[in-house]
């Protein structure tokens, strides 16, 4: 009888990543400086990774930076000590201190953090017409329908909704929102009617041409394209990730949009289905919404909207950008794992989740420990790095038996975006979240340049709203951490004449 040849033991890594997104690679980067002598795992399932590049520090709290698409072989040669595993997990044994990935090999970590980000949260998962938009490959087959598409339906009033909005040529949109206002996530009312008129103005001409993008990895080129495993869940967009794509849909228009607040999708029907039920579906509208907007449409579309206002419209297909469920689904069985409200592992004030030795960063994970009174989780680039980045300090001191101590950016809550081409800066409580009615606005605004609004609240101020080149947001941060009673001030803190720079220096 033939000796049985011996099991290879599973490889043994001090630290395992889970997810090449930008919290992953942060983690991942930052175990590999502090513990250079150890391999780093990084467990991805695209070929391509996320990196930070071009990295600014605006002010204490506000950073700016790009996110910019990698072949995984670029992060490994930048630190040698790290190395990417291209598959995606398929189980975790957490009491083995064990992942076993879909390529079905094994590998043991003393800490694991993962960080697989999450993933769209569609109005219905089995319709061909519904597209979400999260990654690289989900962007590439969006633009690939736009190429030929008259109309299509945009359902969700977050970040992608607004950006596709706002770029979309070539192509009728119906946008419909379940808010009074546009950007509800971002802004109020008083913001949205200051950008709506960008809806509808000629936008300066793009500084790079229409292209699509290729990459190079391991000698052969990867176009963006759902090439892949279709259950593969890849690396979320990052800022400006409709930058080199060319969102433009067939009809020679520039920019038309048309807004369905209020509402949410009731039912969608199939071109046949449709025509089967006798309902009647508008043509886009051309007046304002309260004059003629009940014109029927006589063209045959692939795919109907009904809304629960009760219009129907057809287009070519939809767009469901209604926010992002975190991807803990890979993880969970066998392993209980402690879930915050929203779905997402919840994590201590160490990043740590409720297992021994497994750390969560980004989307996935959700804050439990009690926040600073002006900073406030949202699945945000900013954040994801933030996180990633102090997880892999946690992960560091524990490991070091060195304490830790709670970051400086959870301190304050601080986003700086672009929307409709506007700079937006957002601090604090922005939208006075969780404030009560013992709160008031201050506003200042010039109808094209700028939107300014803080939050205050017994005369101190607690958030604010910049839109335009204000160059107000390092001040309001310092007066938003300091708490400095500003009741003696007034409306003078608002007034453009005065250098309020120099008034708090």
């Amino acid at each position: 009888m033939a000796a049985q040849s011996p099991q290879l033991a599973a490889p043994r890594s001090r630290f395992i990543v889970v997810g090449g997104g930008i919290a992953g690679v942060t983690c991942a980067e930052r175990l590999a400086t502090e513990f250079p002598s150890d391999d780093i795992l990084l467990v991805t399932a695209s070929p391509l990774i996320k990196a930070v590049t071009n990295f600014k520090q605006v002010s204490r709290t506000l950073e700016e930076f790009d996110v910019e698409e990698q072949a995984s072989s670029i992060l490994e040669k930048r630190y040698p000590n790290i190395k990417v595993i291209q598959s995606g997990v398929k189980q975790l044994k957490s009491e083995e201190h064990k992942i076993i990935t879909e390529a079905g090999q094994e590998y043991i970590y003393e800490k694991l953090c993962l960080c697989a980000g999450a993933r769209p949260k569609l109005i219905t998962e089995r319709n061909p017409f519904v597209l979400g938009i999260r990654d690289t490959d989900s962007a590439a087959e969006f633009q690939k329908h736009l190429a030929t598409a008259k109309r299509i339906t945009i359902v969700g009033n977050g970040g992608i909704a607004l950006e596709l909005v706002y770029e979309i040529e070539g192509c009728e949109v119906i946008w419909a929102i379940k808010d009074k206002a546009i950007g509800n996530t971002f802004f109020d009312a008083g913001a949205a009617e200051f950008l709506i008129p960008k809806l509808s103005a000629v936008k300066p001409e793009p500084p790079i041409a229409c292209k699509r993008t290729k990459y190079t990895t391991a000698g052969s080129e990867i176009e963006e394209s759902a090439a892949g495993n279709p259950g593969e869940i890849g690396s979320a967009l990052g800022p400006d990730w409709h930058q080199g794509l060319c969102l433009k849909g067939a009809k020679e228009l520039s920019h038309k949009v048309h807004i369905e607040s209020l509402c949410e999708v009731k039912k969608i029907f199939l071109q046949e289905e449709f025509q089967q039920s006798e309902n009647v579906s508008l043509a886009f509208p051309r007046v304002q919404p309260d004059e003629r907007n009940a014109e029927m449409d006589e063209e045959k579309w692939p795919v109907y909207v009904e809304l629960t206002s009760g219009k129907i419209y057809g287009c070519d297909f939809i767009v469901s950008a209604t926010g992002v469920i975190p991807n803990v689904q890979p993880f969970l069985d066998g392993n209980n794992f402690v879930l915050g409200k929203d779905g997402g592992l919840s994590v201590d004030k160490y990043m740590h989740t409720s297992l021994p030795d497994i750390y969560a960063a980004g989307d996935i994970c959700t804050t439990s420990w009690e926040p600073s009174p002006v900073w406030q989780q949202m699945r945000l680039w900013t954040q994801a790095r933030q996180m990633g980045w102090y997880a892999a300090k946690c992960m560091a001191a524990d490991t070091l038996g060195e304490p830790t101590d709670m970051d400086f950016c959870f301190e304050l809550f601080a986003h700086v975006t672009k929307f409709f081409n506007y700079k937006v800066v957002l601090l604090g409580k922005y939208n006075a979240q969780g404030l009560g009615s013992d709160h008031e606005l201050m506003l200042r605004c010039t109808k094209g340049q700028e939107f300014v609004k803080v939050v205050m609240q017994n005369g101190r101020m607690l958030g604010a709203v910049l839109i335009g080149e204000t160059d107000l947001e390092e001040t309001f941060e310092n007066l938003i951490l300091n708490q400095m009673d500003l009741s003696c001030y007034g409306e003078d803190l608002l007034d453009p004449r005065i250098d309020i720079e120099d008034y708090f220096d």
